[in-house]
């Protein structure tokens, strides 16, 4: 359960923003979407090769 203390005479938009910020960092959105269709085991593996390619040859231009 996100908590967001708000006190006395502060602003209720920036305690809203700072609820949202939280919310965003828990991944519950991410989530969701990723779980709205269903990707085959293989798919997911050959998405992961090929992400963990791209970074190593970003870190590699780096360098």
């Amino acid at each position: 359960m996100i908590v967001v203390p708000v006190k006395e005479g502060d602003n209720i938009e920036k305690a809203l923003k700072k609820f949202k910020r939280k919310y965003e960092k828990t991944g519950v959105i991410k989530e969701l979407r990723r779980r709205q269709q269903f990707d085959k085991p293989s798919v997911v593996k050959r998405e992961a090769k090929n992400h963990a390619i791209y970074v190593q040859q970003l870190k590699q231009n780096e360098e």
